[in-house]
């Protein structure tokens, strides 16, 4: 069971940080910045969530280790090249449909995460491994 909880439960935690640190940082704007990017990265600290709960619980030489470090790498990847490149297109469309005159919603420009946003996701994913493991 603590392996189908544990996502949840990193999700949660992961994504109440970040929105108390933008309310800290925003104010009642906080809740307009709530999706993709940000401190800590949410995708990351449930991929190493759950990674190192398999590690410490099945062993870190086991085929199913090595299968989640593998994923694990895959969304870290692309949370610090894919999502990060959308969101710098997206600056520049802002951009550009501003200068052309033409009017809609602005594209969300944070998509990515920068590698200290990663490397938070990292240590909140890691932690919570650690405290899940002890249960």
């Amino acid at each position: 069971m603590m392996y189908f909880c544990s996502p949840f439960i990193a999700w949660f935690l992961s994504g109440t940080l970040k929105f108390l640190i933008n309310y800290f940082k925003y104010g009642k704007d906080a809740k307009n910045r709530i999706g993709n990017g940000g401190f800590p990265s949410t995708h990351t600290t449930i991929m190493t969530t759950i990674t190192g709960l398999i590690g410490l619980k099945e062993g870190f030489s086991t085929p199913i280790f090595g299968l989640a470090i593998a994923i694990t790498f895959i969304v870290i990847i692309d949370a610090l090249g894919l999502r990060r490149a959308l969101g710098e297109h997206a600056k520049i469309v802002n951009k550009l449909k501003t200068e052309v005159g033409f009017v809609t919603t602005d594209l969300r420009e944070q998509q990515g995460h920068s590698k200290f946003e990663v490397l938070g996701g990292l240590v909140l994913g890691t932690t919570i491994a650690g405290i899940i493991s002890l249960f």
